[in-house]
C-alpha cells in the first residue's frame, strides 16, 4: 500500500519514473510516460511500436507517436479491466503471433543479424519484448470480445431501425454480384507431370555435369521474381514456403541440389546456397505442368457435347454437373458455386477468376457458356482447368437496402453495437481509472477526450 500511494503522489506531482535502461530517446533516458492504474507505459515502448509500425509501412495524418500512445492507453484500460475478471492467456495464440512476426521479420531483413542491428537489441530480447505485448494483446483482444460479445442480439426491428437513422449517402453500395454453375473437366495431369519432371531430370544432370544452377534458373525457371536473380530466393525462414519444399532445402548441404520437389505451385529443384537454424537462403528452378492444344481440344469436344445435351433438355445443367463434372466441390450442389471463405453463392468481380468473369460478364440469366480454359479453386496459374457455366442470377449493383440485402445490414448493425459497446467500456473506464499523462504528451490531440485530468 505505501509503494501504491507513492507512486500516486509522485504522479500527481508531474513526475516520471526512471526506467533501468539507459537508452535515450531523442536525448531524453527512458522513463514512463503514462500511468493507467497500475499499469506503466514506457516510453521505449511508444518508440519500440513505432519503429514496428514504420517498418510495416504504416503512415498516419496524425502525430504517430501520439497515436501510438492512445492506443496503448486503450489496450491497458482492457488489460486492467481482464485482469481483474480474471481472464486467461491462450498461449498457443501468443506462440504462432510470435513466431509470424518473427519470421516475417527474420525474412524481410535477411537475417538474425541484420534483424539486431535494425532494432537496435539481440534478438532473444526482441523476443521477450514481442511475448509480453503479445500476452498483453490477447488478454486485451479478450477483453474487448467479452464486451462486445455482452450485447443482446441485433433484432430485424433494430435493422430496420439502423437502416432508417443512416443518411442515404451514407449506405453501402453494393457491387454486382453474380451467381453461377459449372461443369468442370482436368486435363491429363499425369502426361503433363511426366514431362516436367523429365525435364528437371535433364537439368538437374546438367548441374551436376558442370553447368551453373544460377544460370539455368535465369533461361528456364517459371518464378519471374526468383530467375531474375538466378533463381536466389533470399535468407528467409522456412515457415513461409510449402513444408515439402523447406523439408527438402534443410535437409541439403551448401552447394547441394534436391531431388525433384512437388509443392502446389509446381515442381521445383532447389540448391542450397546457405542455411543459420531455421532460416535459410537458396536458389530454385520451378517449372509447371504445361497441357497441349490436344488437351484442350479434347476436353472442348467433351464440354460441347454435354453443352449441347442440356441445349435441348435431355438434361439439367444440375443434372449434368452431378454426372459429368470434376469438380467434387460444386459437383454434389449441382454444379452450383460458392464461395470457398464465406459460403455465399453470391461474387463480386473482385472474388471471381479472371477467366470466369470475362466470360460472365457478357451473359444473361440462364446463358450456359461455351467451353473456355479457367483455373481451379486455388486461383494458382498453371492449375488448367477445362469448363461451362450457366449464369444463374446477377445482382445488379446497388444502394444497400433491408429487402435485398439484410444480411449485409444486420452486419453493420452489429458492428456498430459492438464497437459502440466498446466505445462506452472505454468512457466508463477513463471515468474511474487512475490515469497520469506525462507533460511530454499532454499536447496531443488524440481521438478521444478524457485522457487528461
Amino acid at each position: 500500500m505505501k509503494i501504491k500511494a507513492l507512486i500516486a503522489a509522485l504522479a500527481i506531482m508531474g513526475m516520471t519514473f526512471p526506467h533501468v535502461s539507459a537508452q535515450k530517446y531523442d536525448g531524453v533516458i527512458d522513463k514512463t510516460v503514462a500511468l493507467v492504474g497500475n499499469s506503466m507505459i514506457l516510453l521505449s515502448q511508444i518508440e519500440g511500436e513505432v519503429q514496428m509500425m514504420q517498418f510495416q509501412g504504416y503512415v498516419s495524418d496524425r502525430n504517430l507517436r501520439c497515436e501510438v500512445l492512445e492506443n496503448m492507453l486503450v489496450s491497458k484500460l482492457f488489460y486492467t479491466q481482464a485482469q481483474l475478471d480474471s481472464l486467461t492467456v491462450n498461449p498457443d495464440m501468443v506462440d504462432a503471433a510470435l513466431e509470424e512476426r518473427v519470421n516475417n521479420i527474420l525474412t524481410q531483413l535477411g537475417g538474425e543479424e541484420q534483424v539486431e542491428k535494425y532494432f537496435g537489441k539481440p534478438l532473444h530480447k526482441l523476443r521477450q519484448e514481442w511475448r509480453e505485448a503479445f500476452m498483453e494483446q490477447n488478454l486485451v483482444q479478450e477483453m474487448q470480445r467479452t464486451v462486445a460479445g455482452g450485447i443482446t442480439e441485433v433484432t430485424p426491428k433494430e435493422v430496420q431501425q439502423f437502416y432508417r437513422n443512416i443518411p442515404a449517402d451514407s449506405l453501402p453500395i453494393i457491387p454486382t454480384q453474380y451467381q453461377y454453375s459449372q461443369i468442370v473437366l482436368y486435363p491429363d495431369t499425369e502426361r503433363a507431370k511426366l514431362e516436367v519432371r523429365e525435364r528437371l531430370l535433364e537439368f538437374r544432370q546438367r548441374i551436376l555435369d558442370g553447368e551453373k544452377f544460377s544460370m539455368l534458373a535465369t533461361l528456364y525457371s517459371e518464378d519471374p521474381g526468383s530467375a531474375m536473380r538466378g533463381g536466389e530466393l533470399g535468407m528467409a525462414s522456412k515457415s513461409i514456403f510449402w513444408p515439402a519444399f523447406s523439408d527438402a532445402a534443410m535437409a541439403l548441404n551448401e552447394g547441394q541440389v534436391s531431388p525433384i520437389v512437388e509443392t502446389p505451385d509446381g515442381f521445383h529443384l532447389i540448391q542450397m546456397i546457405s542455411k543459420k537454424g531455421d532460416m535459410f537462403n537458396a536458389r530454385h528452378i520451378l517449372l509447371k505442368p504445361k497441357y497441349t492444344v490436344d488437351d484442350r481440344d479434347s476436353a472442348f469436344i467433351r464440354l460441347d457435347s454435354i453443352r449441347n445435351v442440356v441445349m435441348e433438355d435431355s438434361l439439367t445443367f444440375a443434372q449434368a454437373a452431378r454426372i459429368y463434372s470434376q469438380d467434387t466441390k460444386s459437383r454434389t450442389n449441382g454444379g452450383l458455386v460458392s464461395d470457398p471463405n464465406t459460403g455465399a453463392p453470391f461474387f463480386e468481380m473482385d472474388r471471381l477468376k479472371p477467366a470466369d468473369y470475362n466470360v460472365l460478364k457478357d451473359m444473361k440469366e440462364g446463358d450456359v457458356s461455351m467451353p473456355f480454359e479457367s483455373v481451379d479453386d486455388e486461383g494458382r496459374s498453371g492449375n488448367t482447368v477445362y469448363k461451362i457455366i450457366r449464369l444463374e442470377k446477377i445482382r445488379p449493383s446497388h444502394t444497400a437496402s433491408v429487402e435485398e440485402d439484410f444480411n449485409v445490414l444486420l452486419d453493420i448493425a452489429t458492428n456498430d453495437k459492438s464497437v459502440k459497446a466498446i466505445e462506452k467500456f472505454i468512457k466508463e473506464k477513463q471515468g474511474t481509472t487512475y490515469i497520469v499523462i506525462d507533460p511530454m504528451f499532454r499536447k496531443c490531440d488524440f481521438r478521444r477526450d478524457g485522457w487528461i485530468k
